[in-house]
């Protein structure tokens, strides 16, 4: 359905070196810098951090998550303390199995060092 997603920075070289860990541990390899623009490439899709073009600062999304997609509970515990190692912050309850409406999931929970909140999520069988 979505072809990329791009949140806003306001320190492009901090959040490229967060997210070359966070996304690395899911197999994505470092983003490369156009401008003022770090792109993340994989074979689902395109993750990118951008300082606004308006040049105003760059605001996290009030309920906004983005989801990153992990092949196992492993993986997510993986990217999850990559992502506090590189300047992350842990929020909600700490990595686990989560039961709802959709079944079971495994997620695990990040603020990146802007404020957007992430999650790595694995959904089990």
């Amino acid at each position: 359905m979505f072809s990329h997603v791009m949140i806003g920075t306001n320190d492009l070289p901090r959040a490229k070196a967060f997210y070359d860990a966070l996304l690395g541990t899911l197999g994505v390899g470092p983003g490369f810098v156009d401008g003022h623009r770090v792109f993340y490439m994989s074979p689902t899709g395109v993750f990118a951090v951008s300082l606004p073009i308006d040049g105003e600062p760059a605001t996290c999304a009030n309920g906004g998550t983005i989801g990153f997609a992990c092949d196992s509970p492993a993986k997510a515990d993986a990217w999850h303390a990559a992502g506090v190692a590189a300047g992350g912050v842990s929020i909600e309850d700490p990595p686990g199995v989560r039961e709802g409406g959709v079944g079971k999931l495994y997620l695990a929970y990040l603020r990146d060092p802007d404020g957007n909140k992430l999650c790595a999520m694995h959904r089990l069988g």
